[in-house]
């Protein structure tokens, strides 16, 4: 049985990352920073201590039109 890896792995989302300042790996929050032409920006952070341990674009699949009054 052969596994198409086109498209397997599209979109990760982390669930625990390395805190410095914990100092081992911690279970993370998503924060949505900004809402870009491309995509959104979201932002990791610590649930322990709340500090920020990465960043991650989601892009978006169709093209965002803009429509100017």
């Amino acid at each position: 049985m052969r596994r198409s890896s086109v498209g397997q792995y599209e979109d990760f989302v982390a669930s625990a990352l390395y805190c410095p300042r914990c100092k081992c790996a911690m279970p993370v929050r998503s924060r949505l920073l900004l809402v870009l032409p491309d995509g959104e920006l979201h932002e990791y952070l610590c649930q322990a201590c709340a500090s920020s341990l990465g960043t991650k674009t989601v892009r978006n699949k169709q093209q965002t039109r803009i429509y100017l009054p």
